[in-house]
């Protein structure tokens, strides 16, 4: 196809052309079937195969030890925000955070719905174009658990190591880099994403939780809240968002094909590098809103001069075919997410048109 978008959407975002087009082929007739996967039975042998594989292959690609459980639910990360506290935070204990921006917050807030809860660090004071300093997080001696926002999508900042918290829990929202990089899984407790960034299309999200935390939930807590109840039933409890399961397992695929995720994480260096360089050569013109240690790899956000321009921007590269370059509404700016999916070709395009643009408007 030649028409393909330049697509920079922070989600749902790019996915690669050769999923959609396997997608596609089976979209009518899968495993011969004679059904379309969303048509059959989620217990069917068929559909419990492609669940399993899935896990399967996010266990391997992912290094996730075999005393961590994987688990799709629904809901998105969002209502992980609430699941983590109902479940773990327990009477007399204090969830910590490192507040990093937007996601952070929102997840800060809903967990003061359940009990008690303290700031370990944050860059609220420079506006969240930073990720606080290991050594500036302060846990809690009666902390359940510090959560941390791997990456802020908003604002384009990402950890670059990650807190080593001791006997204390960790919890990491990877919403938006899981699979973009090498992690230690066995640092977090638990790690939660939803997948329409990095993993697949909307409607499924991925909880790797070790085994001890989510053997036994709160007896308080609503069946579909609680997380044995998906453990005890290997997500189909209820039935699953077998589709997007069924995208997700592809993706996993396209993943492995390409080498894993070191080979990912290096091809996510490259390319994002052409961008960045297109705004660190351009003598000001544009600028990088986040802090040269915290950029992210996945969410390229930068100003220009005026909010003028910035419309300007947007509207110009639209034209030229270009999807997704608005800054998010809270912060405006511009951000390119440059996820997995994202094709060196795409990021290659964009650093031309910077180029251009500069020209004609510098």
């Amino acid at each position: 196809m030649t028409n393909r978008a330049y697509n920079f959407n922070a989600g749902p975002a790019a996915l690669p052309l050769e999923v959609l087009q396997q997608a596609q082929q089976e979209f009518t007739d899968f495993a011969g079937a004679g059904m379309s996967i969303m048509e059959m039975s989620h217990r069917s042998s068929i559909f419990e195969e492609v669940n399993d594989g899935a896990q399967s292959l996010l266990r391997e690609l992912f290094g996730i030890p075999g005393h961590y459980k994987i688990l799709f639910l629904q809901g998105g990360a969002s209502t992980q925000f609430a699941m983590i506290p109902m479940n773990l935070l327990t009477p007399g204990k204090t969830a910590a955070f490192v507040h990093t921006g937007s996601w952070a917050e929102k997840a800060y807030k809903e967990a003061k719905l359940f009990g008690s809860t303290a700031i370990a660090a944050s860059s609220e004071s420079d506006k969240f174009n930073r990720i606080p300093a290991l050594s500036d997080i302060h846990i809690p001696a009666d902390a359940a658990y510090l959560h941390i926002t791997s990456n802020e999508t908003i604002e384009g900042t990402q950890y670059a190591a990650y807190p080593d918290t001791g006997d204390v829990t960790l919890i990491g929202d990877m919403s938006s880099d899981i699979l973009s990089r090498s992690v230690d899984v066995g640092k977090f407790g638990l790690i939660y994403a939803g997948a329409q960034k990095n993993l697949g299309p909307s409607g499924v999200t991925i909880v790797i939780a070790r085994e001890d935390l989510v053997a036994e939930s709160p007896k308080t807590i609503p069946t579909m809240l609680r997380y044995d109840t998906h453990v005890k039933n290997n997500s189909l409890y209820n039935t699953p968002p077998s589709f997007s399961i069924y995208l997700v397992g592809l993706m996993l695929k396209w993943v492995k094909e390409r080498g894993g995720v070191a080979a990912l994480e290096q091809f996510n260096r490259d390319k994002t590098k052409l961008i960045y360089d297109a705004i660190d050569t351009s003598g000001g013109f544009y600028r990088g809103f986040a802090d040269m240690g915290s950029r992210s790899l996945m969410n390229i956000t930068f100003r220009l001069a005026t909010e003028e321009l910035e419309k300007q921007f947007v509207k110009e590269s639209e034209q030229a075919g270009f999807v997704g370059l608005k800054g998010h509404r809270s912060v405006g700016g511009l951000r390119a997410s440059t996820y997995n999916a994202v094709p060196m070709e795409s990021c290659k395009a964009l650093a031309e048109f910077m180029a251009e643009f500069m020209k004609r408007n510098g």
